[in-house]
């Protein structure tokens, strides 16, 4: 491996660069909402994906056959919560909510992801866990009522945020599945083998809702969706747990809300509101807070 590679500097750039192409998604998510049916875009992202692998992976699962009969159903799941619930759910969401309540309902993770490890895993939170959890449903609620929370309790949240934090609460079921089974598995079949999964799943939708078709309006949003955050951004962040390892890595992902927010602003002309500089700053406070993991002293 070339020294530029484990430059420490360097790779600090890889979780930068993965996180701004799944911004970028959420935006692209955004502006095809009105394009092509959250049915038909997830189908077609993860056909791209599936098509693009199969040549480089094909004799690889054939070699790995027994281990991936013996994990199938373990990848099966994965693929149904963090491929086609996540996915289906915030491309569903896009077509009544911003990017920017997108991105930073999506920032979310962590704090989901240690309700979703209490009850599954058995992991019991540290008090800064706690706080920070509270503080960042505090944020959360802020911004999905739009700075006005007699409003949120009068009128109800929007359908558009509601489906987000439902999509962004069964991702979090993803990371902890992968966490509890630490499949041995190679990451790459691993991906390959959930993909292949999310098509299967998809037909049953396709069949009731239908496909729409591809044309010059949606093809690149499309292909944006099935190469970039389907296959490069995965590598590129593997690389870099790697490199900086997982937990400096899952660090980056709080700057997704900021990446979105201002490529939504550029791209979509949406407003980044006060409220959404109060709520976003309290959500990542009190996400940076509930991954504090203080030191044990004995005396």
């Amino acid at each position: 491996m070339s020294s530029d590679l484990r430059n420490p500097t360097w790779a600090f750039a890889l979780p930068v660069l993965a996180v701004m192409i799944w911004s970028l998604n959420i935006v692209v998510t955004r502006y095809a909402a009105d394009l092509i049916s959250p049915a038909s875009i997830s189908f077609y992202r993860w056909l791209i994906a599936f098509l693009i692998l199969t040549p480089f992976m094909l004799s690889k699962v054939w070699q790995q056959r027994q281990l991936v009969r013996q994990h199938w159903l373990q990848l099966a799941v994965l693929s149904a919560f963090g491929m086609v619930l996540y996915q289906g759910l915030a491309y569903t969401a896009a077509h009544y909510t911003t990017a920017t309540n997108m991105g930073l309902i999506n920032a979310f993770i962590p704090i989901f992801t240690i309700l979703v490890s209490f009850f599954i895993l058995k992991d019991i939170p540290n008090y800064f866990a706690i706080i920070g959890s509270i503080l960042s449903f505090c944020g959360l609620m802020y911004v999905m009522a739009q700075g006005d929370l007699t409003a949120l309790w009068q009128n109800g949240a929007h359908w558009g945020d509601l489906l987000m934090v439902i999509a962004v609460f069964f991702y979090a079921f993803y990371g902890v599945f992968l966490k509890k089974w630490q499949l041995q598995i190679p990451l790459l079949i691993s991906l390959y083998i959930q993909i292949g999964f999310a098509l299967i799943y998809h037909l049953p939708f396709i069949a009731w809702l239908g496909l729409d078709s591809l044309n010059t309006a949606n093809l690149s949003s499309v292909l944006y969706a099935g190469i970039f955050p389907s296959l490069i951004a995965p590598l590129v962040w593997m690389l870099a747990v790697q490199q900086i390892g997982p937990n400096r890595t899952s660090i980056f992902m709080n700057l997704m809300p900021v990446f979105t927010a201002i490529i939504a602003s550029i791209w979509l002309a949406e407003s980044w509101t006060i409220y959404h500089s109060i709520g976003g700053a309290i959500i990542l406070l009190g996400i940076l807070l509930a991954q504090y993991q203080p030191k044990i002293r004995w005396a």
